[in-house]
């Protein structure tokens, strides 16, 4: 079965027409008509939204492996082929305020003190957690939410429209973001570009980046009362 077989599939399991389907992931019924039947490639973008809005599970979307949709509504995991799960693993989750930014907690992560602990089963590896602040990545990702990130040594070492949290040197000042890495036709330049449609694609300098991490999986924080 085919990635666009199995976005069909997933669409009638949601009693969903191709506009309706269509309009949720922000395309043209005749885009994901293509997608249906391979003539056009599916998204990164357009799988998070599947993953977060519709509750669809990305391995299931990728492979075809595992059960369709997932178990906890709450919990998003963001994998790839090559990722090997581990059955239960403790993730450290940080405030960033309190290791005063995002350089200095990857730079020594030893010494970081974390403010709690995320105990959660079947996931890649995972090197930490924080917070999320802002709303580039909404409606995927909201402020309060928290997302679980694998540190990368080298921005070289990136796949291309995958989603990563990053530290960007802006007048000496470091801005920590979350977005999606594309790449850029400027030398020396990578595309950052947002879930939400408000905030504009943003050409950085690869030279700006002091920090990088690839965006494992996010948890959705609710308040009851």
């Amino acid at each position: 079965m085919t990635i666009g077989e199995r976005i069909r599939l997933i669409r009638k399991q949601l009693n969903l027409t191709q506009e309706q389907l269509a309009q949720r992931l922000g395309i043209g019924k005749a885009a994901l008509s293509m997608i249906e039947t391979g003539k056009a490639g599916f998204s990164t973008r357009n799988k998070n939204i599947l993953v977060q809005d519709l509750n669809v599970n990305p391995e299931w979307i990728e492979s075809g492996k595992g059960k369709m949709f997932n178990a906890d509504p709450d919990l998003t995991a963001y994998t790839h082929r090559t990722d090997n799960s581990l059955p239960l693993q403790s993730v450290p989750l940080y405030s960033i305020e309190g290791t005063a930014g995002l350089v200095p907690l990857f730079a020594d992560q030893t010494e970081a003190k974390p403010v709690n602990y995320i105990h959660i089963p079947n996931l890649p590896k995972c090197d930490g957690a924080i917070y999320i602040v802002g709303d580039s990545m909404y409606p995927l990702l909201k402020s309060g939410d928290i997302v679980l990130y694998k540190q990368l040594s080298d921005v070289r070492d990136v796949f291309w429209g995958d989603m990563y949290l990053l530290s960007i040197d802006i007048d000496g000042e470091e801005y920590i973001t979350v977005k999606y890495v594309q790449k850029s036709e400027h030398e020396g330049y990578v595309k950052l570009v947002s879930q939400n449609q408000h905030h504009a694609d943003k050409e950085v300098e690869v030279s700006r980046i002091r920090a990088i991490a690839l965006i494992k999986a996010s948890i959705r924080m609710h308040t009851i009362g």
